[in-house]
C-alpha cells in the first residue's frame, strides 16, 4: 500500500532506538513522522535527521516553542538548519512572528498551536484563560496566528471546519492531533474525531500516535488508516 502524507505518525516512544525500530516496522506504509518534546533528550533530533536524510521521510518536529521573541527566533534558526518540514510554536502572535523570522530562507513550515487537544474548558479556567467556548477561542487564536504569518495551525479535529472557514486560512495548513480510529481508546485526548471526519472537515494532515504504535501490529493499524483516508 502506498503511504499517504496526510497521515503523520507520532513517534511518542522513549528514545531514538525505539523510534527507528517502529519506523522500520511501519516501512513504506508511513511517509511522515512527528517527533515531540518527550523524545528530545532521547536522541530525537538525531532520529529526525536519520529518518529524513537516510529514509526519505518527512518530519514534523513538535517542540511547541514559547519564549521571548529573540529566543524563539534563535531557536528556530538553529532548528531550521536540519531541513525538516514542520515545527510547532505556541500561537501567540509575537512567538509566531519571531519563529517566521528564524525560518527565513528555509522551507520549514511554522505551525501555531491554538489550544491543546488534551484541554477542556475546566482546564482553561484553571489556567485563567478568558471565558468562552473552546471552539470560539481556537478560531480566534488561529486567525491571529495566520495574521502573524503562521504557515498553519494545530487544532483539534472538532475545530478544523471553523478554522477552514476563516478567509485567512486560504493556502494555510491545518494539522489535527487527537485523531482516533473507530474503536480506539481516547487516552488523554478530550476533543477527538476519526481520520476521515478530520480530513473531511478541512484538516490537511492528521496525527496519530498510540493507536498505531500500541497496536498488536502497527503496520496493519497504519495501513487501515491509510485505507480510510483513501476512501474519502
Amino acid at each position: 500500500m502506498t503511504a499517504d502524507d496526510r497521515l503523520i505518525v507520532a513517534l511518542d516512544v522513549p528514545n531514538a532506538l525505539d523510534g527507528l525500530k517502529l519506523a522500520e516496522t511501519l516501512g513504506d506504509s508511513v511517509s511522515f513522522y512527528k517527533i515531540g518534546l518527550g523524545m528530545l533528550t532521547g536522541g530525537g533530533l538525531a532520529l529526525a535527521n536519520e529518518l529524513k536524510g537516510e529514509h526519505g521521510k518527512r518530519i514534523f518536529l513538535d517542540m511547541k516553542l514559547f519564549d521571548i521573541g529573540a529566543t524563539v527566533e534563535a531557536a528556530v534558526r538553529g532548528l531550521a538548519q536540519f531541513d525538516l518540514d514542520f515545527l510547532t510554536v505556541h500561537g501567540d502572535p509575537h512567538v509566531v512572528k519571531a519563529a517566521k523570522e528564524g525560518a527565513t530562507g528555509k522551507d520549514l513550515k511554522i505551525l501555531a498551536v491554538t489550544i491543546l487537544t488534551s484541554l477542556d474548558r475546566a482546564d482553561l479556567d484553571g489556567a485563567l484563560i478568558k471565558p468562552g467556548e473552546i471552539k470560539d477561542l481556537v478560531q480566534e487564536r488561529a486567525g491571529k496566528a495566520f495574521e502573524a504569518g503562521a504557515d498553519g495551525v494545530i487544532a483539534s479535529p472538532q475545530e478544523a471546519a471553523l478554522i477552514r472557514a476563516l478567509p485567512e486560512s486560504a493556502g494555510r495548513l491545518i494539522v489535527t492531533p487527537g485523531v482516533r480510529p473507530t474503536g480506539a481508546a481516547l487516552g488523554d485526548q478530550k476533543r477527538v474525531a476519526t481520520p476521515a471526519s478530520a480530513i473531511s472537515d478541512g484538516a490537511d494532515h492528521i496525527v496519530v500516535g498510540r493507536p498505531v504504535w500500541q497496536a498488536e501490529n502497527p503496520r496493519t493499524a497504519a495501513e487501515a488508516i491509510v485505507a480510510e483516508l483513501a476512501s474519502i
